[in-house]
């Protein structure tokens, strides 16, 4: 779902990173005529390749020509996930533009939206450790093509997100996220120009990473 920038030129960019899993996802868009965006499988060695990559994906781009950068906050892999916000604020920082931390729930809900010729509410459920649930509600909301947060990311046990699912009050369709997160890096972007169009202009101090649960056994 391509939304055209009001606050963007054509040569003004906007980049989005995806990295809540081993797949290192990127997208880049001027929201006019160009977008692009490409998946890599980097298993562990993300953190040593991140940055290599980002100088190859944005050419024939620069990094002056970026208006906003986006990245997944989480819920996913604890390492995967601090790389990519910690990419991510430091770019904000050198370059003095915002950073829009969006959830990676809710870009799987907005890829659905996009899929669906009737868009609804949509529950989104993802494994955690330790035999737990990532989930959150989303309702699409046609008149402002925004998706309205009904249930905010949180962590469930398996039967206390079956009863919230048996207790909710209107129809849904529920999506598990759980292969091929990266390549939902171009919701990124398309929710964070939907903030970026209401004038919102988030520091990059305040994208922070959403991991929902301690990393290790305490």
């Amino acid at each position: 779902m391509t939304t055209e920038l009001e606050h963007l030129t054509t040569n003004k960019y906007t980049l989005a990173l995806h990295t809540t899993t081993p797949e290192l996802g990127l997208a880049i868009s001027n929201f006019a005529d160009e977008t692009r965006s490409q998946v890599w499988n980097l298993g562990r060695d993300l953190s040593s390749l991140i940055h290599q990559y980002l100088i190859d994906f944005i050419k024939p781009q620069t990094w002056a020509d970026l208006s906003f950068i986006a990245v997944a906050k989480g819920p996913g892999g604890f390492t995967g996930t601090r790389i990519g916000v910690v990419t991510a604020r430091t770019l904000g920082q050198q370059l003095d533009i915002p950073i829009f931390a969006i959830s990676t729930l809710a870009a799987v809900a907005w890829s659905e939206v996009s899929k669906s010729q009737n868009p609804k509410t949509i529950a989104v459920e993802m494994p955690a450790q330790r035999g737990q649930i990532f989930a959150a509600i989303y309702q699409f909301e046609p008149e402002t093509s925004k998706l309205k947060v009904c249930l905010p990311d949180r962590v469930f046990t398996p039967e206390a997100w079956q009863e919230t699912l048996t207790n909710w009050n209107t129809n849904y369709q529920l999506v598990q996220a759980q292969s091929g997160l990266a390549a939902t890096v171009t919701s990124i972007l398309e929710l964070a120009n939907l903030d970026w169009q209401e004038g919102k202009y988030p520091n990059w101090s305040e994208a922070l990473p959403y991991y929902g649960q301690h990393p290790v056994e305490v």
